[in-house]
C-alpha cells in the first residue's frame, strides 16, 4: 500500500507545546513526581519520554528516570510480522516495583500496543501504578484500554494513518495523517 501526506496535525511547536501541557498533568496528577518514572514504548515513544522528563525537570525540578521499552515478543500480532522479527533492548535501569510508570508512545489507536506494553512491563516487576500518556489519540479503540494524557485528539477514519515523525529518529518533528493512494 501507497500512502499520501493528508494534512499536517501538528508541527515542532505544537508537539513542544503538547509535550508541556502533558508534563504539567503528570505532575498535578501525582502531586509531584517523586516516585514517578517514564518508560517509552520503543521506537518514537522512547524520545517522547525523555522530552517529558526533561519538561518535568523544568517544572519540577526533579527529572525522573526514563526507560525504553521494546514489545516485540508481547505483541498478538507477532506471527503476522514474519518468521524473524526485529527485537531490540529494552532500556529500563530502575527498578519499577512500586513506582508510579507513566508509559509513553506517540500514537493510541487499537490499544493493542498498550496492552503489549503493559504485559512487558509486569515482566519487569510490580509498579504501585501505571499510567498512559500519547502524542495522539486516533480513536477506534478494540481493548478498553485510555490513556490518562493525550496531547491531541484527531478523529480518523479506519483508512487513514497518523505518522508522528521525531529529530531523534526521523529527522524533523510533525505529525501527519496519511491517506491510501489507489
Amino acid at each position: 500500500m501507497k500512502f499520501r501526506e493528508k494534512a499536517l496535525i501538528m508541527d515542532e511547536p505544537a508537539i513542544r507545546r503538547a509535550l508541556i501541557r502533558i508534563a504539567h498533568e503528570i505532575n498535578e496528577a501525582n502531586k509531584g513526581v517523586d516516585g514517578v518514572a517514564l518508560v517509552g514504548i520503543r521506537r518514537r515513544g522512547g524520545p517522547l519520554a525523555y522530552r517529558l522528563s526533561s519538561k518535568i525537570e523544568n517544572i519540577e525540578g526533579i527529572k525522573p528516570p526514563v526507560g525504553v521499552l521494546d514489545i516485540t515478543l508481547y505483541r498478538d500480532d507477532l506471527t503476522a510480522l514474519g518468521s524473524a522479527p526485529i527485537v531490540h533492548r529494552t532500556e529500563v535501569d530502575f527498578d519499577i516495583t512500586g513506582k508510579t510508570i507513566v508509559l509513553v508512545d506517540d500514537v493510541i489507536f487499537t490499544g493493542r500496543t498498550a496492552r503489549a506494553a503493559l504485559d512487558a512491563l509486569m515482566d519487569l516487576g510490580r509498579p504501585r501504578r501505571i499510567q498512559l500518556a500519547v502524542l495522539i489519540d486516533r480513536g477506534h479503540r478494540e481493548l478498553p484500554i485510555k490513556p490518562d494524557f493525550v496531547g491531541k485528539n484527531v478523529p480518523t477514519s479506519r483508512q487513514e494513518i497518523i505518522s508522528v515523525f521525531v529529530k531523534e529518529t526521523d529527522g524533523e518533528n510533525k505529525v501527519i495523517i496519511e491517506e491510501v493512494v489507489d
